[in-house]
């Protein structure tokens, strides 16, 4: 199969390319980056207007498969990350049984050889059932094809085994994702501490909770030359530590949600869970953090922490609701409307945080346009506008609290490995 991409914005940020040019691809690979490409094509994609990317890598997604498939499989999964852009996502390891042994590696493995339409990467327990006790055979598991390890969902806090944990991964080669969260300081807290939480009558999070497990493991990676990944950072604080680290040459990344750029623990209607997360949402000053890190370079990704839920799961009491929204399908509008439109970010820096440096931190050969190279791209035409309907998701999860929020960015194409996995409405046609 040929097809010929025309006159779009083509966004390479692994060379700097920001052109409008053509991309010819046949079967699985790019073989020609041209100002005017005229061959003859099975398919012609106007892609006038539209960016061009490398195929969006989302590096923390919850796809709930084995054990609650009723809030999500690797099917719906995959279908809801192509609609969003993303030709790769890394499933977290907090299913049931725990992704914690090879034979759980290679399970999600074929079952997603089996379902998904996008790439699986996957990511292993830190420890034994995410218990917190026992290091898991990461060399067996990497041997099985996990991408990394991490806790997410939780966080180690016996430090000495945190610190074994770490020393392993730096041994194999393999990134730790982190999730920092200090059950001590937790304490039942449901949303940021603060007005808000007080007026609602929740127990409030500080920001202490974060950022004593960031400053901790930080200092382990430091120790033990482990690659370290802060998930979903949200705190104005975590971003000066990654900064710190970055200038003190620790290996550290880390990565920021939409939720936590866009929205504040402020703008909480009474009792909605839909906007309860952890870590949940923070103030103004963290929100400007988390743009100004992503602007600077500090903040190297942008993910979803994608987290599906039953509609009963999260419209109990606010304070026992689950934690978590979905993300896969709003992402690329929430990124272009609060970051790219406002010029916090460029549409290339856009590509870099969503594409090429996650592919760097995983070490896969993806997240960049070049001629022979792999055919995942995704297609998003920036001046789109409409507002996020949530009953339109191929998610199986309907928690998000952008529902009815207007937004401009709307993908039109994502291809895997040649092949058009989802096809949107192009608004220029």
């Amino acid at each position: 199969m040929r097809i010929c991409i025309k006159q779009g914005r083509i966004l390479d940020p692994a060379s700097g390319r920001d052109q409008i040019a053509d991309l010819l691809l046949e079967d699985n690979r790019i073989i020609k980056i041209e100002s005017d490409i005229r061959e003859g094509v099975d398919r012609v994609i106007d892609a006038e207007g539209c960016y061009v990317m490398p195929g969006l890598i989302d590096l923390h997604v919850h796809f709930r498969e084995p054990g609650y498939e009723y809030k999500e499989t690797i099917a719906t999964g995959s279908h809801a990350a192509a609609r969003g852009g993303f030709t790769g996502v890394c499933p977290m390891a907090n299913t049931n049984p725990v992704i914690d042994s090879p034979e759980m590696v290679s399970f999600l493995l074929d079952k997603a050889k089996q379902d998904s339409v996008v790439r699986i990467y996957p990511i292993g327990a830190a420890t034994l059932g995410l218990q917190g006790e026992t290091v898991t055979d990461m060399e067996g598991m990497q041997k099985a094809g996990v991408m990394a390890i991490s806790e997410d969902g939780k966080t180690v806090m016996d430090a000495r085994v945190y610190q074994d944990a770490l020393r392993e991964a730096a041994r194999l080669g393999l990134v730790v994702m982190d999730h920092c969260e200090d059950a001590n300081l937790l304490k039942g807290g449901a949303m940021h501490a603060g007005e808000r939480a007080e007026q609602m009558g929740v127990q409030g999070i500080s920001h202490a909770v974060e950022d004593v497990i960031v400053a901790r493991d930080i200092l382990l990676a430091k120790e033990t030359g482990a690659h370290l990944h802060l998930c979903h950072c949200s705190t104005a604080g975590s971003i000066r530590m990654a900064k710190l680290a970055k200038e003190d040459g620790i290996p550290v990344t880390s990565e920021v949600c939409p939720h936590h750029f866009t929205l504040t623990c402020n703008e909480i209607p009474e009792g909605n869970a839909f906007y309860k997360m952890a870590p949940p949402l923070r103030d103004a000053a963290d929100v400007l953090a988390m743009k100004e890190g992503l602007r600077d370079g500090i903040i190297d990704t942008i993910s979803t922490d994608h987290a599906p839920h039953s509609l009963a799961e999260k419209t109990a009491e606010f304070a026992r609701c689950a934690n978590g929204i979905v993300g896969l399908e709003t992402a690329v509008p929430l990124t272009i409307t609060e970051l790219v439109e406002p010029g916090w970010i460029t549409p290339l820096q856009m590509a870099e945080k969503m594409s090429w440096n996650p592919a760097k931190i995983l070490g896969i050969d993806a997240g960049r346009l070049e001629e022979s190279g792999i055919a995942d791209i995704t297609i998003i035409d920036p001046g789109a506008e409409y507002k996020i309907d949530s009953s339109t998701f191929v998610s199986k999860g309907r928690n998000t609290p952008f529902h009815g929020r207007p937004v401009r960015g709307k993908v039109l194409y994502t291809i895997v490995d040649g092949k058009i996995v989802y096809e949107g409405k192009n608004t220029h046609d």
